[in-house]
C-alpha cells in the first residue's frame, strides 16, 4: 500500500498509524520530496477528478486567479501540496482522504 502526502500532514499521520496497527503495510510517499510523475498524477486525477485539489487550503488561498481558474492538473504539478490527503493506492484501489468512508474501504 502507498500512502501519498506530506510528512508533516496530520491526516496522513493518523491514517499511517491506524492502518500499521491493523497490519498494513505502509510505503509513505512524499508528494513534495518526490514529484509525482505526469501518469501517476493522470492516474489520480482519473480517479478523483477535481476534488483531488483540496480548495480548503491555505495554499489554495494564496494561489494567482490564472493558477484558480486553471486545470486541476497544472494546479497539482505546481503546488503538489494542494493534493486532498492521504490518497491511498493498493494496486486499482484507491481512497480520497481519511473519513469513514475511507477507513471502511481499508477494513478498520
Amino acid at each position: 500500500m502507498i500512502l501519498y502526502g506530506i510528512p508533516t500532514c496530520d491526516t496522513c499521520k493518523k491514517a499511517r498509524k491506524a492502518l500499521e496497527a491493523a497490519g498494513h503495510e505502509v510505503a509513505f510517499r512524499d508528494v513534495r520530496a518526490e514529484p509525482l510523475s505526469d501518469s501517476e498524477w493522470a492516474a489520480l486525477l482519473a480517479a478523483f477528478d477535481d476534488r483531488l485539489v483540496n480548495r480548503n487550503s491555505t495554499t489554495w488561498r494564496g494561489l494567482s486567479d490564472w493558477l484558480k481558474a486553471a486545470e486541476a492538473d497544472a494546479q497539482l504539478r505546481a503546488y503538489p501540496t494542494l493534493m486532498t490527503r492521504p490518497v491511498l493506492r493498493e494496486g486499482d484501489k484507491m481512497t480520497l482522504g481519511w473519513d469513514e468512508k475511507a477507513i471502511a474501504a481499508w477494513g478498520l
